[in-house]
């Protein structure tokens, strides 16, 4: 279930690269690279779980409530994060010129499920 949830999203948009389900723990639950990609998915889900926690502890202390998304637009990567709970985050790296609107739409409405399945 997890992995075909993961595809669709890489699949899905433009310049998708990986897909991983982890969580803040940084141990993932699963993943999914499309066929052409190169790259460590796992490495970037671990080491954005530490910002992650980071997030979501400032946005607390700010009182503007829970966290929910994050995009990170580096020169080489785009990656887009979802938050799911309290335990578990879902990551998407899309090329540079990807479309990350359409990989934040796919996690919005794909996000219910993957909670749902966690439960």
């Amino acid at each position: 279930m997890f992995r075909e949830a993961l595809r669709q999203v890489v699949d899905g948009t433009e310049g998708g690269i990986a897909a991983v389900l982890m969580g803040y723990d940084g141990i993932p639950l699963e993943q999914y690279i499309a066929a052409d990609a190169e790259l460590n998915v796992e490495t970037v889900g671990m080491e954005f779980s530490v910002v992650l926690s980071q997030i979501r502890k400032a946005a607390e202390m700010l009182e503007a409530g829970t966290a929910r998304e994050v995009t990170i637009q580096a020169e080489l990567m785009t990656t887009v994060i979802r938050l799911l709970n309290d335990e578990y985050f879902v990551a998407v790296a899309l090329k540079p010129s990807g479309n990350s609107g359409k990989a934040r739409f796919l996690l919005r409405t794909g996000a219910g499920a993957l909670i749902e399945a966690l439960s």
